[in-house]
């Protein structure tokens, strides 16, 4: 049998989803960064592949408890089938950029189109039809109850069309971030319906609106 770059990440991906996990999950479960088997980092910037290391392999055997042979079986039913799995003849599904909503309100972490910029995200598999440019949000605190609690995940995408009625996440010039429902678009302001009774509606001058993208998903 003969181990082969894909093989051996695919016995990674297998391994996180054998223990309701994912790669980010895994990683932060054995005790290493959580970007360590993020899909961007298995390969370097001029295009060559980067192996994980056997401490790496060790450690995630130790935390969930599989062995060494369960891994290599692992790689040999990916070997088999092309480098995927038995089970799942399908493509590896896409990944987002996870991020905290309080980074969603501090500085540098955004375009002046809403797309996140730079590295080291975690990130998570995209549960909906790719959208380019989508990531998630992680929802922090209770302005967003009743639909949105603490914890729960958002996907938002930029690149999405807006409709009154959709739900929006909304990023000021000021750095105010917030959930809402579009209530209203002019080509001067938006009107914004809080999903929370006890925050107020908001209209909202477009000379105030850093950016706003549409909620596609959530984790509910």
């Amino acid at each position: 049998m003969v181990w082969t770059h894909a093989t051996v990440w695919g016995a990674i991906d297998a391994l996180a989803s054998r223990h309701g996990l994912t790669v980010s999950g895994l990683a932060r479960k054995a005790g290493l960064d959580p970007t360590a088997f993020n899909r961007s980092k298995r390969c370097s910037a001029d295009g060559r592949p980067r192996w994980p290391s056997t401490e790496s392999i060790a450690k995630i055997l130790t935390a969930t408890g599989a062995s060494l042979e369960e891994f290599v079986g692992l790689v040999e039913t990916r070997t088999r089938y092309g480098g995927r799995a038995a089970d799942t003849r399908l493509p590896a599904p896409a990944q987002v950029p996870l991020l905290g909503l309080a980074q969603a309100g501090a500085g540098g972490f955004f375009d002046d189109g809403g797309f996140p910029v730079g590295q080291g995200w975690d990130e998570i598999d995209l549960p909906v039809a790719d959208r380019e440019g989508s990531y998630a949000l992680e929802v922090s605190g209770d302005s967003m109850l009743p639909l949105y609690r603490n914890g729960d995940v958002i996907i938002v995408s930029p690149t999405s069309p807006l409709r009154p009625g959709d739900r929006v996440v909304v990023k000021t010039t000021e750095g105010e971030v917030m959930a809402k429902t579009l209530q209203r678009q002019t080509t001067d302001a938006v009107e914004l319906h809080s999903l929370n009774p006890e925050h107020p509606d908001r209209v909202l001058p477009l000379t105030e609106i850093e950016w706003i993208a549409r909620i596609i998903w959530a984790s509910q």
